[in-house]
């Protein structure tokens, strides 16, 4: 058996959402499950389902925030 492992480095979160984050290619992780998001079209708009609700890219540009340095749990 071969074990292959990936490292991503996040960069952004959710302000109303912290478990779902993104890295600095722009893939989108749901940190309480370990899973990346997949990027949906819905009703002419291209988003995401956060929390079962699509969100817009254009709304969700609006509630990303810069995860510094200094936010390390440890």
């Amino acid at each position: 058996m071969t074990t292959i492992s990936v490292e991503y480095t996040i960069k952004y979160q959710l302000d109303f959402s912290p478990n779902y984050q993104w890295t600095k290619d722009g893939k989108c992780f749901n940190m309480k499950t370990g899973r990346e998001i997949t990027q949906v079209y819905s009703n002419g708009s291209i988003g995401y389902c956060i929390n079962g609700n699509f969100k817009s890219l254009s709304f969700l540009r609006k509630h990303l925030r810069l995860i510094e340095e200094n936010d390390c749990l440890f």
